[in-house]
């Protein structure tokens, strides 16, 4: 498993990034990153961020 931030807020800029640069969707960077997404939808939705696939980002 790739190692991701624990703290929600440097997870989140974390994932932003990742999904900006280099995957086209979350699907792929959890694949890719062997994450569980419903575990991080999860973790992001603690502070009231979530996936939105048009903007390929957590908002």
């Amino acid at each position: 498993m790739f190692m991701i931030p624990k703290d929600p807020l440097m997870l989140l800029s974390f994932i932003n990034m990742k999904l900006r640069d280099f995957y086209k969707d979350l699907d792929e960077l959890c694949s890719q990153l062997e994450l569980n997404r419903k575990e991080l939808e999860e973790k992001l939705a603690g502070i009231e961020y979530y996936y939105d696939r048009e903007a390929n980002q957590f908002i």
